[in-house]
């Protein structure tokens, strides 16, 4: 990489925090505490697969600001057991109260993770934007031990604008006391992380673990976090 940052921008979820192994165990978990086999509910693949389909469409409404948070917490719940015939609005409350408090508490990272941020930190400031519910974020960062790496951390619903707007970039820009042309984003969504960094001016390194075919390109792809090793 010829070009030399000062300042590095990482996103969270599905990029340093594995929020899919994390999100399946703690649904796992609730699924057997609550019995759900006996509720009609034949398998917890099942009810999982049902329900990453409903969550992400209650994800894309919050978005755009057509649900509340509690519509999404809750809601979520209720339409993934209404798939099965179970229509219990106490269950579901209870299912994401109990996902809320166990969920950010797993420590799941992607592979090499803490390495490369050892490796990061001793040559740069590092700094986190993340979409997402502050109280959640928050939990992920203190159980998981990313928390110390960070210098500053922009958490969405704390700061009152997400990604992909580009004025979360620039508070994040504000705290850092940088420019954005001695920052690189580095996320694993194309419109969130990569298009919004770019529309705020910065450089962006696509982490693809999954070697997505994406028409958009960043200013760098990355397959493993190790890779940023050698980029920076």
């Amino acid at each position: 990489m010829s070009k030399t940052y000062k300042h590095i921008f990482f996103d969270l979820d599905h990029t340093l925090w594995d929020f899919d192994t994390n999100s399946k165990l703690a649904l796992q978990q609730i699924y057997e505490t609550e019995k759900l086999v006996s509720r009609n509910i034949p398998s917890f693949e099942n009810f999982h697969h049902r329900y990453k389909m409903i969550n992400d469409r209650y994800w894309a409404r919050y978005h755009n600001s057509h649900v509340t948070k509690e519509q999404l917490r809750v809601g979520r719940f209720f339409d993934a057991l209404a798939e099965f015939g179970v229509r219990d609005q106490f269950l579901a409350e209870r299912m994401a109260q109990s996902y809320i408090e166990i969920s950010p508490r797993m420590t799941a990272l992607f592979t090499n993770a803490v390495d490369v941020l050892v490796y990061l930190d001793e040559k740069y400031p590092l700094h986190l934007i993340t979409n997402g519910f502050a109280e959640v974020q928050w939990l992920k960062l203190e159980h998981s031990g990313l928390k110390p790496f960070f210098e500053h951390i922009i958490i969405s619903e704390e700061v009152g604008t997400q990604k992909p707007d580009r004025k979360i970039f620039e508070i994040a820009m504000e705290r850092a006391q940088t420019q954005p042309s001695e920052c690189v984003m580095i996320g694993d969504n194309m419109n969130t992380d990569i298009a919004g960094a770019r529309a705020a001016g910065i450089d962006q390194i696509f982490f693809n673990p999954n070697r997505k075919h994406t028409r958009d390109k960043a200013t760098h792809q990355i397959f493993e976090l190790k890779e940023l090793m050698q980029l920076l």
